[in-house]
This record gives C-alpha cells, structure tokens and sequence, in this order.
C-alpha cells in the first residue's frame, strides 16, 4: 500500500451510511416510536470505525502518518482498537494496541488477525482502582521509546468527535421529526459529536447520554463495570457540562437485560453498550411524551459478547438467577436512576 493511496477507499469506503431500524415488537405498547442506528453494519462492526477512519485520514492527508514508517499506539477497550487494526492494515501502517482484561478474547483475536500488536497491561491505577490510567501511561511510554509513533488519543482528539456529526446527519436525514437521541458514553466521541451539530442546526432533540454505573464521566462511580467499552473510569477531556439535557446511569445488569431482550424480541444482537442505551430509554419511559420519535445509537454487534453477555453460565455466575428479565413477556421497569443536567 502506497501513501498516494486515497484515504478513505476500498473497504474504507464503506465505513457510515448504516441502516436504522424501528423496533416495534421491544415493546408493542410503547406510546413513542423507537428507532436504532446500527452500527455494527461497519466493516469493523461498530461505530468506532467512524472515529478510526476520521481520526488516521487526517494525519494521512497532511502527511504525519507515512505508511511503512510511522506506528499508531491507542489505549483501546477493543472496538476503537479494532477500527484502527482496519485502517493501519490497509494503509500498511504498524498498529500497537493498549488493552486491559476487561477487553474480550474476541477482540483481540480480531486485531490480532488484522494485523495489530495487542498489549495487556495487568496492574490497575493504585489511585482509583481501574485500568484505564494504566493503559494511558502505557501508551505514553511506547509513544516516548518509539520513532515514528503517533498517539491518536481518542479520549481528546477533536476529530473523534468531528467522525459523529455524519452519524447525527443520517439519522436525522431518516427521521426528520427526531424528538429524543439516546447516546452511550465512553470517550465522548459520539456523544460530542451528535450534540455539537443538533446545537449548530438548532435542531429541537432532546439529547440523553446514556452512561454506567460504574463510570465517572458524569459523577462519582459507583460500583464496579465489567462490561467494556461504556463509561470510564476517567473523565475524558472530550467532556463538557452541556452535551446532554438528560443523564441516565445504567447498571451492567439492566444493560444485559436489555440486550437479551433485544435479542428475542427483534432478533438484533448487540453489544453492552447498545443494550445499556435500551435500558436508558426505559428508564425514562414515562417521562417521554407520547407520540414522539426517539432514535437510539446502537454502537456495536453482540457477537463480540457470546462469552460474556449471552452465555446463561456466565450471567448466572455473575448476576445469579435473572433470565426472568428477559422470558417475561411485559415490559420491565427497572429502578429509576435519571439526573436533569
């Protein structure tokens, strides 16, 4: 691959443009419509391939990243990590990912076939107990100890979140009448981004950031995560006090839930993430008013989760006895948990 090569081309090229789905069996008595933004239709499968393609063009373009020479290294929980093993492999750029245990098998399998050099670190943060400041000091230190190497940092790069104002543009372009948007939260990307072109087009959406229990991008964690890729353990710098109208916090419990519902009622199988934006919108159920039109952001596919999140032994393990919140057939309610920004 040659750096004359157009950024952006061959499997690249099909990066965005993702299908929306209404989902009308979820809940048959829902006073609102639901619509959800696949973005496991990506060739990486979820919508961190926006930010990776965004994010690496860029450097491309203007010449700081040369295939053949330069090395990409990112602190990733897999599916950013995946996004960029995609663009590095077909630029012929070397790729190193940081990750922790939470990251799946799956996950790394994948960036491994993709080419990537992947990096466990095992120690967490003595401060606050988690890996993710870990994984970023890592980062830092193969950055300083290798030539060539370029950190995207997607947790304050700006063209992370520049990757989602095409992703709001094509869900509004589906749904001109758009009432509600349900985000996950992790780097803040997505969540940025969708809110930086509703508030430049002075759209009237009422933008919820749906984020973990356990995370603390929008108030003390509380409790532990131990489904990747939604919330951190880190406030990013991405972050601003105004993104969102709505903040729901879900637990990984009512996250799951969700996806097991999803999965029997729409027959869509999707990630942690996807599901803990469905338990979001649930949560607020009542406070929706009726007749309106709420869009969800469903980020990755659900067979990266086939050993976590729909393996019966592991939820029992895990959460004991709950498969109840998925057989039964009315629509479940979980404990409120909403804050008004």
């Amino acid at each position: 691959m040659t750096e004359q090569t157009p950024p952006g081309s061959g499997v690249l090229a099909t990066i965005g443009a993702t299908p929306i789905v209404e989902l009308v069996k979820l809940d048959p008595l829902s006073p609102f419509r639901m619509f959800a933004k696949l973005e496991s239709h990506n060739p990486g499968g979820s919508i961190k391939d926006r930010s990776a393609l965004e994010m690496l063009r860029e450097r491309i373009r203007d010449g700081r990243l040369v295939p053949g020479r330069s090395v990409v290294v990112e602190s990733s929980s897999g599916n950013l990590g995946i996004g960029l093993a995609q663009v590095c492999g077909y630029y012929g750029i070397r790729f190193i990912c940081v990750v922790d245990p939470r990251t799946t098998r799956h996950n790394i399998a994948v960036m491994r076939a993709l080419g990537a050099e992947v990096e466990v670190v095992t120690d967490v943060d003595p401060a606050t107990g988690e890996y993710l400041p870990v994984r970023i000091r890592r980062v830092r230190e193969l950055v300083a100890s290798i030539e060539h190497a370029y950190c995207p940092d997607q947790y304050s790069n700006p063209l992370n979140p520049q990757a989602h104002h095409t992703t709001v543009r094509e869900i509004v372009r589906a749904l001109p009448e758009i009432d509600y948007l349900f985000c996950a939260t992790s780097s803040c990307g997505t969540l940025r981004g969708c809110a930086e072109y509703i508030r430049m087009h002075q759209l009237p959406v009422t933008i919820v950031a749906v984020d973990a229990l356990g995370s603390a991008i929008f108030g003390p964690a509380v409790g532990w995560r131990m489904i990747p890729g939604h919330g951190a353990s880190v406030r990013p710098k991405l972050y601003r006090g105004d993104l969102a109208d709505v903040v729901v916090r879900v637990d990984d419990l009512d996250a799951i839930a969700a996806c097991r519902r999803l999965a029997a009622r729409e027959a869509i199988l999707v990630g942690g993430s996807s599901g803990a934006v469905v338990a979001g919108l649930e949560q607020m159920r009542d406070q929706i008013r009726p007749g309106s039109t709420c869009a969800m952001v469903f980020p990755d596919r659900g067979e990266r989760y086939l050993d976590t999140i729909y393996d019966d032994d592991w939820v029992m393990t895990s959460f004991g006895d709950v498969a109840h919140l998925w057989n039964k057939p009315e629509w479940n309610e979980p404990d409120m948990q909403v804050t008004p920004c």
